[in-house]
């Protein structure tokens, strides 16, 4: 029997961003297989599993991806693409994530051009760049993909993350970097470098984070933000981010366990109340 040769899986996020198509997403910091399943099947574009402020690592991050590729979609869509963050943009890391099949990285904490260079070389093979080869690897179907070395580029997505004033100074520089997908913008860290931690509403972050969305759009790059509140979220939305996280599945676990028991605890006690 004759093998039927294999491709590299079409990375669908990265295809609508080029198409200009919004994206909507989940932030999830739970570190588990089975949480990660069960968001990527809730209708969401895209999740971001997280390793840079939870205690996921490789071996876990792999069972996670995993989950999300056999997640069964809500309602008939389709269901998440996975967004990896690794802790920090390291060749190393990159390379570990990109093995166990990340196709698309958020990479924290890029300060300059240069940053942003050494990124895209540590998703490429040289001689454009120094990924590792890895042999027969998850991400090419552990070799059954015959020519994922001389393909895998075109299905990779890479985001950077600004974070600081001192990279917002930066940003044109980073975001016209040639193979740089999308710029990220991270308003809470980026409230705290503004001298205005916790206040990532506050009106000179808002001014910076909007010129920084204007300025990502005018350099031919994708604009992406964590929002929790709706209102600033499809504000953002309306002036052209295209990769928007609108949640955190911990938050959303947390604050809804904490309204609900809210709820019937003052139903009791109102009860008690009234029997005397």
């Amino acid at each position: 029997m004759q093998a039927v040769s294999q491709a590299v899986p079409v990375n669908t996020f990265k295809r609508a961003l080029i198409a200009g198509t919004p994206q909507i997403g989940l932030w999830s910091v739970l570190p588990s297989p089975y949480i990660s399943e069960l968001v990527a099947g809730c209708g969401f574009d895209w999740v971001l599993l997280d390793t840079e402020h939870t205690p996921t690592d490789v071996p876990q991050m792999l069972q996670q991806l995993q989950a999300v590729a056999g997640a069964i979609p809500f309602e008939g869509g389709q269901a998440s693409a996975a967004v990896v963050r690794p802790a920090w943009n390291d060749l190393v890391l990159i390379k570990r994530y990109l093995d166990i099949g990340a196709q698309t990285l958020l990479l924290p904490f890029v300060q300059n051009a240069d940053e942003a260079r050494a990124a895209v070389r540590a998703i490429r093979y040289a001689p454009e760049g120094v990924r590792g080869m890895g042999g027969s690897v998850r991400a090419s179907n552990f070799g059954r993909i015959k020519d994922y070395i001389q393909t895998a580029n075109e299905e990779l997505c890479l985001l950077v993350q600004v974070e600081t004033r001192d990279a917002l100074e930066q940003l044109d520089a980073i975001a016209n970097v040639d193979g740089i997908d999308g710029v990220f913008i991270g308003p809470a860290d980026l409230s705290a470098s503004m001298g205005h931690p916790g206040n990532p509403n506050h009106p000179e972050v808002r001014a910076a984070i909007d010129r920084a969305i204007d300025c990502i759009r005018a350099c031919g790059k994708a604009a992406g933000i964590l929002v929790v509140d709706e209102t600033w979220a499809r504000e953002c939305i309306d002036r052209g981010a295209l990769f928007v996280a609108v949640g955190v599945d911990l938050l959303i676990l947390a604050r809804g366990a904490e309204a609900m028991a809210a709820r019937f605890k003052s139903t009791a006690a109102a009860s008690v109340t009234s029997n005397y």
